[in-house]
Formats: C-alpha cells, structure tokens, sequence
C-alpha cells in the first residue's frame, strides 16, 4: 500500500481513553468559588452543569456510531493523514459538495446536514490537517493554504474532478484559498465569513457593532493561539474541563442566542464535538493555525471562481456586500434571519436550504 492510497476509515476510540476521560472528569480540580462582578469568562455553574453531563449519562459510543454511519476514508498527504466522511449520492453524476470546518469545530459540526445533502449531491467533510480524525499533524507550517492544497489532493484522490466549497471560520479561508490555488477544479465556494475583505468606516453599523465587540471582548483567545498556542495546550491536552470550558464559551458567546446550543436539543453535539478534540489530543496542533495566520497573513480572493456568501446575524463576524462585490466573482449574498458561528448545529435546516439553492440554481445559472 502507498502513501497516495485512500483507504476505509472507522472511528474507534479505545475503550481505555473513554474510561479515563470519565475518570479525569470525576477527579476534577475546580477553582475556588469567588463573588466576583462583571463578565470574567464562562459561568462556573456552566461549566459544571456540561461537565457533569460529559461525565454522566452522555455516552460517547452513541456519538461514534452516528459518525460510523457514514462513509470515511483517510490518506496520508505532504506528511499527514487527512480524513474525511465521504457519502455519495445516489445519482453518478450528482455535483461534489465539500464541507469545512474551522476552530472550534470537526466533522461534527456538519452531522446533522449531510444526509439532507447527499440526496442530491456526493458530499465530502474533510477534517482540517491538525483537527481531530487528520491530526495531530507531525510538523509546523500548515498554513491555510496548504491546508487548501492538501485538500484539493484529497478530491482529486477521490476521482473528483470539479467540486463546489463550502466554508465557515477557518474553512472558509481553506474555501477561498482553494479557489486561488485550484480554480480549474473550484466550481464554486459558498462562505460565511470573508476574512481580509475589510469594509470602510461606517459602511456597515452592524458589522461595526459585532467587530468592536470581538476586538474588545471576544478576541482573546485568538491572541493566544497566535502567539504561545503550545503553552495553551499543555492544559487543554491534561484537564477535559479546560478543553470543554475553551470550547464551550466560543459556543456560548459565538451563536445565536435563540438558538441555545448548549441547551438540551444540541447541548450533545457539543460535548461531541469536544470529544474529537480530547481523544485525538488536538489542542495543540489546531491552535497553530492562527500562530501560522500570524506568520503568513496573505489575503487573496479568486476574482473568476463564483462565490456565494452568506450572513449569519449572529456570527462571530459580519460580511459586508460593499466590501465584497469588488474583491470576487459575487453570484449569491444571502442574508439568513437566525443563526451564528456553527450554523449546521443551529439552523441546519436553512444551511441545508442555502446549499441547495447555491450549488442547484445559483451556479446551474452561470
């Protein structure tokens, strides 16, 4: 078997790393209790109430088997094992839909949406080098747009030789980096955030609104995986409670309110979600994406491959149309009324939708 060899794949945590993240979680060492005023980061009675339930009833076999039911595949490019869920449609000629993911997200982020997806298109969910299934990667300078390359590899290993991109967070930088690098291949890419895409002053109230908020206040986990990432997971990787309290709070602070993702519809998928994190010991090696970001800061945009892009009200941050239309090849701005960061956790009903229009009718039209 070679290295290029795309070979069947299973999740299969062993029944020892599952006991001892039950173990850890019970042995946990919480911080004192203080009476402290203002906004200081995620609530303590948060964080024990999601503990407790990782801890608990929530049963991670039940989780493995809702991503076993899918198609998966893994291979090994420039270096590293790149994994996907691969499900095909019925139709031999449906279009290719891949879907990606950012931090702090996998391939469960897209569970909920790619059967809905795959009755009338091969979807394929690749996980980020670094991230969960195709991690942790062996070396530094997985920038995004080798990440993009590696998975333009991927598709073309697949036997697919044109495919449409959708992407939020960093998936969508992967999106938009796959159109530069691969445009002969590149259909089409459909985002949610258009990084580098900077609107003038008071172009856009609530885009300003939402980036002077995440400049004051939501920011900080950014400036630490950009500048000491390895320090920061020598705690994630140790304690499930510091994993799951850094990734709860994006959930909780990212979303739409409405949406209550850490209530008791969707609360599971997060734990999930977190879970991939824990057991392939990935804090780390996700957290270099934003110290290479930092590194490599190049912003470039395909003006020929068509781009869809889609606003979330409650997004981290907010795409504005006139910062946009100018920099790309703009066949689609759709404006959804409920959502934020992780729309196929929130609103997979509307990305289903979005998708569908995007990929059936906006390119069909082109």
């Amino acid at each position: 078997m070679t290295d290029s060899a795309v070979v069947p794949y299973r999740v299969e945590v062993p029944q020892a790393d599952v006991d001892d993240l039950r173990d850890r979680l019970a042995r946990t060492r919480w911080a004192p209790e203080q009476d402290l005023d203002g906004e200081r980061g995620i609530e303590p009675d948060l964080v024990r109430r999601l503990a407790q339930r990782w801890g608990g009833e929530w049963d991670w076999r039940v989780h493995e088997a809702a991503l076993n039911r899918f198609d998966q595949v893994t291979t090994t490019i420039d270096g590293t094992r790149v994994h996907a869920l691969h499900v095909r449609s019925t139709r031999d000629d449906a279009p290719v839909l891949v879907l990606l993911h950012g931090w702090p997200g996998s391939v469960v982020e897209f569970q909920q949406v790619v059967e809905p997806l795959a009755e009338t298109m091969h979807v394929v969910v690749p996980s980020l080098p670094g991230y969960g299934f195709s991690g942790p990667t062996p070396d530094g300078g997985w920038t995004s747009q080798r990440m993009a390359r590696a998975v333009a590899e991927l598709l073309a290993r697949l036997g697919y030789d044109r495919y449409v991109v959708h992407g939020g967070d960093w998936g969508s930088r992967v999106a938009r980096d796959l159109a530069v690098a691969d445009p002969d291949h590149v259909a089409g890419i459909h985002v949610t955030m258009t990084n580098g895409l900077d609107p003038a002053d008071g172009a856009d109230e609530r885009a300003a609104v939402r980036a002077k908020r995440y400049a004051e206040e939501l920011g900080g986990y950014f400036k630490t995986q950009a500048t000491k990432p390895m320090s920061l997971a020598y705690g994630l990787t140790d304690s499930p409670v510091g994993q799951l309290a850094w990734i709860a709070e994006r959930f909780r602070d990212w979303t739409d309110p409405a949406s209550d993702v850490l209530g008791p519809a969707t609360m599971d998928l997060v734990l999930a979600n977190t879970a991939v994190y824990w057991f392939t010991r990935t804090a780390g090696s996700s957290s270099q994406l934003y110290w290479e970001r930092r590194a490599h800061p190049d912003d470039e945009w395909s003006r020929t491959v068509p781009t869809g892009v889609c606003v979330l009200p409650h997004d981290l941050r907010l795409p504005v149309r006139s910062a946009v239309e100018p920099a790309v090849d703009l066949v689609s701005w759709t404006e959804l009324p409920r959502g934020g960061h992780f729309p196929g956790i929130e609103v997979p009903d509307l990305l289903v939708d979005e998708l569908r229009r995007f990929v059936h009718e906006d390119l069909r039209a082109r």
